[in-house]
């Protein structure tokens, strides 16, 4: 009971946002905002540069692009296909702008587990993919009018149900089809409940299947598997802890009128939340409509060059 929880996050930006909240400074983490006013959006981009600020931030060096959209749950048609396309430029930067995808094998893969929805969107993002290396296998690149790349995509599903390391199953596949990269699609957990549904995190260090809720299983990165690996999240929990956390601190500063930040001693009886991960009644809904949009944004980023 007396034991300190610390919050869970799998985004960069908060990550780096209470580090900079803590010691004041980010020496070795570059942090950029662009506006979108359009979409009413906000993209930032963190670089973690060194080992240094890959250890205090408790994510590997790379870059994580966050986008922060407040309507991505909604359903509407029109607003989605334009966060596609925002998303698709974002995938395409980490990808390399200047990279002919259309002389490439990528290989999608989509994490989680189809029978618990808040953590399908792996799965439910592979349904709606436009893959090609099946075709192009058969018929050559005769198939279609102009270039393609070979897409291929596979859903591991969950080592409990498997037996096998996910990260086990996706370098088998990998060592058999040869892709040129790998692109990840995971539910993540988030440490504000502001942030459920509402950001994207694209990044070029990989992924850890089932870390966001304390879950670690073997990396699928670049040096697992020996070639680039692209990971795509969307929070869709948050644990009991931060929403206890939120509401004492609010408590904290509203009622008792007191200054300074909320004691952190405090959160150390928060403890025995640890194994508790919350998500809101419409998820069925909402995994659906925002599996479309990360798809779309792919076919859109992959195939769209041609």
């Amino acid at each position: 009971m007396g034991e300190q929880y610390e919050v869970r996050t799998d985004l960069a930006l908060e990550a780096s946002e209470s580090l900079k909240t803590k010691e004041g400074h980010l020496n070795g983490i570059s942090v950029q905002e662009n506006k979108i006013p359009e979409v009413n959006a906000l993209i930032t981009k963190v670089k973690i540069e060194t080992k240094n600020a890959a250890k205090r931030m408790g994510k590997p060096i790379g870059t994580y692009i966050t986008m922060e959209v407040p309507g991505l749950a909604e359903d509407d048609t029109g607003f989605h296909q334009e966060i596609s396309s925002l998303l698709a430029e974002q995938i395409r930067e980490l990808l390399g702008k200047e990279e002919k995808l259309e002389e490439k094998s990528i290989m999608i893969v989509g994490l989680g587990n189809r029978a618990v929805t808040a953590d399908a969107l792996g799965p439910k993002v592979i349904d709606h993919l436009a893959v090609t290396r099946h075709i192009l296998n058969t018929y050559g690149k005769e198939a279609y009018s102009t270039a393609v790349p070979s897409i291929s995509a596979m859903e591991p599903g969950v080592m409990a149900k498997t037996g096998i390391e996910t990260s086990e199953m996706v370098a088998g596949v990998v060592q058999k089809t040869h892709p040129d990269c790998l692109i990840v699609i995971d539910a993540l957990a988030a440490r504000s409940t502001k942030r459920l549904y509402t950001t994207i995190q694209i990044s070029n260090t990989g992924i850890s299947p089932g870390s966001g809720v304390g879950n670690h299983r073997n990396a699928i990165n670049e040096e697992v598997m020996g070639i680039p690996v692209l990971a795509i999240g969307i929070p869709t929990v948050v644990d009991a802890a931060t929403i206890v956390g939120d509401a004492c601190e609010a408590w904290w500063h509203e009622s008792l009128k007191e200054p300074g930040p909320f004691p952190e001693e405090v959160r150390k009886y928060f403890h025995d939340l640890k194994n508790m991960y919350v998500t809101t009644k419409e998820i069925d809904e909402i995994i659906e409509c925002i599996s479309y949009t990360v798809s779309e944004a792919l076919n859109s980023a992959l195939a769209g060059t041609a």
